[in-house]
């Protein structure tokens, strides 16, 4: 079993999952509010204000307990690579680039990593781009996520089992970003109509849940599921089935020499001088195998 390079500490955890049920709430309000039929309902605007301070609350915690500078260095170098690659790929009938590298460094590096990861690379391309604007911290969010949940695959995985189960966690991902950055915008879209539907798929306040939810359903399958959402499943999907052997490998390379601390343990720490022990890590005459790291976190 390969473990993550960044171990997530319990409290780091905690933060993580309580972010994460915080920011689903704020996506889906409009299907948890019950008012009388065809009432007007203004939305929360100061609960969708605290997205952004939730997110760094999250950043805060995991960048304070489970990530030394050199991980935190590896981090910036996949942010930046990220924020080019959704740069070059965006727009271009849901060419999307980003996917791919995020849920291979989630893999390797963990779920906490993944996390900020997905934060940051959002955050990054949106000022590259100028798409900096409402949505961006529910993609920030839902990217995070998508990060987060390579990192909670099965670890056990590992060789083409493990290629073919990323390429199928793409895919499911791909449509999941879809839905939930849909539904982040449909609430607000008064009168929608689609080509080819009658009616108005627009969100109705007062109305069923199960009402809503068809509206909502036919919606998504209309405006994005056969373009955007599909062409980011096929480009996340074969961009891991070519490149992603090799990421992998150079991720887990960079994970041993990021995660490798300072203090080891055994015979290696035993032998030699103190000064030997103690520039162990720090480019001295101590030295630390890189296929037997001490990652960070783990004690």
């Amino acid at each position: 079993m390969i473990p993550p390079a960044v171990a997530l500490a319990p409290r780091s955890a905690l933060v993580l999952a309580l972010a994460s049920l915080a920011g689903l709430m704020m996506l889906a309000w409009p299907l948890l509010v019950r008012v009388p039929e065809h009432a007007r309902v203004d939305p929360p605007f100061l609960f969708l204000a605290l997205l952004p301070v939730v997110i760094v609350v999250v950043l805060a915690e995991l960048s304070e307990g489970g990530m030394d500078p050199r991980v935190l260095a590896v981090l910036g170098v996949l942010s930046a690579v990220n924020a080019l690659l959704r740069g070059l790929s965006a727009g271009v009938a849901g060419v999307e680039l980003v996917f791919f590298l995020l849920i291979l460094a989630g893999r390797v590096f963990g779920p906490g990593f993944g996390f900020v990861l997905g934060c940051t690379s959002l955050f990054a391309s949106a000022l590259m781009t100028a798409g900096v604007g409402p949505w961006l911290p529910f993609q920030m969010l839902v990217s995070a996520w998508v990060g987060m949940g390579a990192g909670l695959l099965p670890r056990r995985v590992t060789g083409r089992a493990e290629v073919a189960m990323l390429v199928g966690y793409a895919v499911v991902a791909a449509y999941a970003f879809g839905l939930l950055m849909n539904l982040s915008t449909w609430p607000f879209a008064l009168g929608v109509e689609v080509p080819g539907h009658p009616g108005s798929l627009a969100f109705v306040a007062g109305d069923p849940l199960v009402a809503n939810l068809h509206r909502f359903a036919v919606y998504t399958l209309l405006t994005s599921t056969g373009s955007w959402d599909t062409g980011r499943a096929i480009t996340s999907s074969v961009a891991i089935i070519v490149l992603g052997p090799a990421v992998l490998t150079t991720l887990r390379r960079a994970a041993r020499r990021a995660s490798v601390t300072g203090s080891v343990s055994g015979g290696v720490a035993g032998r030699g001088s103190g000064s030997g022990a103690g520039t162990a890590g720090s480019g001295g005459s101590g030295r630390v195998d890189e296929e037997d790291p001490v990652v960070a976190g783990d004690g």
